[in-house]
């Protein structure tokens, strides 16, 4: 149903092969380890709070899924106010930043997650 929309478009396939390029020109997999080391690190303080189910990274994506999220508008709010757009997805708050985050920007993306989830705690 969906497959002319998707379908060899040729822009889509330009960028395509321009982020390859991209890959081999500049060290997009050091940058990945870079970036899942420090979500490791840093959203592992979410673990003993008890409204957390469970973190988990896998290269550049950092999950915390909570038991339950009772308002996710309210959540997405709390984010706001941190001067972070993070959108939740029914009780899982993820992060998939670009390659090329700079550290400090990484740290105020964890760092506001685990703010907001000691807060939902409360």
């Amino acid at each position: 149903m969906h497959g002319p929309t998707y379908t060899g478009n040729a822009l889509a396939c330009a960028a395509a092969n321009a982020s390859l390029d991209l890959f081999e020109k500049e060290p997009r997999l050091r940058q990945v380890g870079d970036i899942s080391a420090a979500m490791e690190r840093d959203l592992a303080a979410c673990r003993d709070i008890p409204i957390v189910k469970g973190v988990r990274v896998r290269g550049a994506i950092g999950v915390v899924e909570l038991n339950q999220i009772d308002d996710l508008d309210s959540l997405r709010a709390h984010f706001i106010e941190q001067g972070v757009f993070i959108r939740p997805i029914g009780n899982i708050v993820y992060l998939t930043p670009a390659f090329t985050i700079s550290s400090d920007e990484l740290k105020t993306l964890t760092d506001a997650v685990v703010k907001t989830v000691r807060q939902l705690n409360r």
